[in-house]
């Protein structure tokens, strides 16, 4: 077993290896013909599945599940953030200067849509269900619905439910089923005053429809963990929206310790596995994406 970081991999080791432990980049992962398991830190796979990527049989899995906590009140503080007009309140601050910034939701009666119901979605969702807002989930496809939400719907059915959120928060996987699915037509049908909170993938919404909805005032506001693309260019307008809450791809990662000890855990969990021939835990369908 060798202990290398993704930088110091050559292409020898790539072409040696039977498994993978972390995040490494695709086009070189290419190069390990030989793979028989790939282990990501991280929750999001959708760029190791495209064909080509891995061999044909080998496994992926992945790190959901432990960025729950982490991500899921990375949203929480931003929705409070974002609707109670905090961000420029600190703006504001810094230029001592005594001014309201005026109307805010209130969290409690109001209509949250959360799109992508996984380990994260669902945390969220049942966060703000217990802070008394109304909450609909959407999934790609049907389950139980859990008693955290008040309605659940497919993502075919999105449009019959855009119209009635408050707040619009996503945590779609990345790949080209998510790619833009929030356009020019989806924001329109977003309720006057609403906001929109993504900590996903940034490929799924359209950048240029975000900002015409900013600017014609149809939205209220936006926090955005993610962006398309990333990092942000310096010279992006998205910059200097007062009512655009940004953080540089940063609800994630090992920030907090505890994901850190999660990830780790799921890591030797699987990596027995791989060593006695048992069955992985968190496998990824390359079809789905995750």
């Amino acid at each position: 077993m060798i202990w290398r970081a993704p930088d110091e991999m050559t292409p020898e080791d790539y072409e040696s290896a039977s498994a993978l432990l972390n995040f490494f980049p695709p086009q070189q992962v290419r190069l390990a013909k030989h793979l028989e398991w790939m282990q990501l830190a991280s929750a999001g796979a959708n760029q190791f599945c495209e064909p080509g990527i891995l061999p044909e049989d080998a496994v992926l899995t992945n790190a959901s599940g432990a960025y729950s906590i982490s991500v899921g009140e990375h949203m929480i503080a931003m929705t409070f953030t974002m609707v109670r007009n905090f961000g420029q309140y600190r703006v504001n601050q810094t230029q001592h200067l005594w001014q309201s910034e005026g109307k805010i939701l209130a969290i409690e009666g109001a209509h949250i849509l959360v799109l992508g119901m996984g380990d994260i979605g669902s945390f969220y969702a049942r966060k703000m269900h217990a802070l008394g807002a109304h909450v609909t989930g959407v999934r790609r496809s049907e389950r139980e619905k859990p008693d955290y939400l008040d309605r659940q719907v497919t993502l075919e059915h999105l449009e019959e439910v855009l119209p009635e959120a408050d707040i619009v928060a996503m945590v779609l996987p990345g790949g080209p089923a998510t790619e833009h699915l929030i356009g020019e037509k989806e924001l329109a049908l977003m309720k006057e005053g609403s906001y929109i909170l993504n900590v996903g993938r940034g490929s799924a919404i359209d950048p240029a429809a975000l900002r015409g909805a900013l600017d014609a005032g149809h939205l209220a506001g936006a926090a955005l963990d993610v962006t398309e693309p990333e990092p942000l260019p310096e010279d992006d307008p998205l910059w200097d929206y007062k009512n655009v809450l940004i953080t540089p791809h940063a609800a994630g990662w090992w920030h907090l310790q505890k994901t850190f000890d999660l990830v780790v855990g799921i890591f030797g969990e699987n990596l027995k596995n791989f060593a006695h021939k048992k069955s992985f835990k968190h496998v990824v369908s390359r079809e789905l994406g995750y």
